[in-house]
């Protein structure tokens, strides 16, 4: 199993979340963030003063998976968060070792 992190554009996360549901993932976490990349923020005029803003909103999607389902998740986010412009975010693959669900005691891809 394989946590997939994804870090997208707050206004792509409807297009993703189809995305991955037309591909069968049947859950994620989604978390408002703020962060900051090769982007490096803005500035912005309020009442006549300039300000920096360093970080940029973002949303944080997490998706338990089985190893066979990552090449699949990570293809339906790429075509669906990228807009070829600098700030598209990153994808993250990090090993899984135990999924337990709460409710049932269901561990491993049974969890999932």
């Amino acid at each position: 199993m394989k946590k997939v992190e994804a870090i997208i554009k707050p206004f792509k996360l409807d297009d993703v979340k189809e995305s991955l549901k037309e591909i069968g993932v049947q859950g994620l976490t989604v978390t408002e963030v703020k962060g900051f990349g090769r982007q490096k923020g803005h500035t912005e005029l309020y009442r006549g003063a300039e300000y920096v803003i360093d970080f940029l909103p973002k949303i944080k999607l997490e998706i338990i998976v089985s190893d066979d389902m990552v090449t699949k998740v990570i293809d339906a986010i790429m075509d669906s968060a990228k807009t070829g412009k600098i700030g598209d975010g990153k994808i993250f693959i990090i090993p899984m070792e135990e999924v337990i669900r709460i409710r049932t005691g269901e561990r491993g891809e049974d969890a999932l």
